[in-house]
């Protein structure tokens, strides 16, 4: 499992340092389903805590090629938001422990 997680940390940064547009996302299914937040951390590990959750708004958007229509907080947009306790750019722990979301808006 080590060898798995250090090369996919390897991509990570070698793709930052290349600039390349990396949208956030897991294909975790089932029972792991709950475990998806923790791509957070995971990507925390290389990255940025502002690349992060980035890589979850406007660059997923990009790659999707739905920029301006999510990601974004602007009319018109389908905004899903949250607020949580504590400043996720300090520690983005907190955007992998359900305890610390204090609200969460579909489709704002």
């Amino acid at each position: 499992m080590s060898f798995v997680l250090d090369a996919g940390l390897s991509a990570l940064e070698t793709l930052q340092s290349a600039g390349v547009t990396m949208g956030y996302g897991s294909d975790l299914l089932g029972q792991m389903h709950g475990h998806q937040s923790e791509e957070f951390l995971l990507r925390g590990r290389v990255l940025e805590p502002r690349d992060v959750i980035r890589s979850a708004t406007v660059d997923a958007a990009r790659v999707l090629n739905m920029e301006g229509l999510i990601g974004t907080i602007a009319p018109g947009a389908h905004a899903d938001l949250i607020a949580v306790y504590g400043n996720p750019l300090k520690d983005l722990a907190i955007l992998s422990d359900p305890a610390r979301l204090r609200k969460i808006i579909k489709g704002g």
